[in-house]
């Protein structure tokens, strides 16, 4: 599916825009120190003896759920490259927070409900500061409606600096609704809102 938002193009990630974001994520030697936007998708530490083996091994594992259809992201597009991307999934296919033990001690009965997650975003260091995030943000949202609603919860920063490009600021998050939930570590917190299916229809981006 493909959106056209002013001089943006928005895409899914799949098999048909894998070499796009493989392409943008290169360019910044894998992103976050060679992550390829696998850590929440793994419940232990990324196997492999060194750093490269680490970082090649994150690169086939995040392919590979591509491949499988378990792996989600927004890609925002300027002319022919990805230059903003948004993860998000369902708690089954973004399982590492459960793994903390601050999120073990959080309320127990959401999970009786279906939940989703947006963990991780990333902007070309030349597209930064135009509202792209927020773009991508709200195209995660239509696309979680279109695939049933339920929950969202994100992890968003309180304290700016470089990591608000990986989480997302509090701001951004409340302008969709979400309501702060509590503290989650020492300059995050946990935001949650419900977004009901959407039945067909798409939410709009702007």
């Amino acid at each position: 599916m493909e959106y056209v938002e002013k001089t943006y193009r928005i895409k899914d990630l799949n098999n048909n825009t894998w070499d796009d974001f493989e392409n943008f994520f290169q360019k910044y030697n894998g992103a976050q120190g060679g992550c390829w936007c696998v850590y929440y998708h793994r419940t232990k530490p990324t196997p492999g003896e060194t750093q490269e083996e680490r970082k090649k091994n994150n690169h086939d594992f995040k392919k590979q759920l591509v491949d499988e259809g378990k792996s989600r992201s927004v890609l925002i597009y300027h002319g022919d490259q990805v230059v903003a991307s948004c993860q998000y999934g369902t708690r089954d296919e973004l399982p590492r927070i459960e793994m903390t033990r601050r999120y073990k001690d959080l309320d127990p009965e959401y999970k009786l409900q279906k939940t989703w997650r947006i963990t991780c975003f990333f902007v070309d260091s030349a597209y930064r500061n135009r509202g792209l995030a927020t773009m991508a943000l709200k195209y995660a949202l239509s696309r979680i409606a279109q695939n049933d609603g339920g929950i969202v919860e994100a992890y968003p920063i309180t304290k700016r600096n470089a990591a608000e490009n990986w989480f997302g600021t509090v701001d951004m998050f409340t302008a969709e609704g979400f309501e702060v939930i509590s503290d989650f570590g020492k300059s995050n917190v946990l935001v949650r809102k419900y977004v009901p299916p959407s039945r067909g229809r798409e939410l709009p981006l702007a």
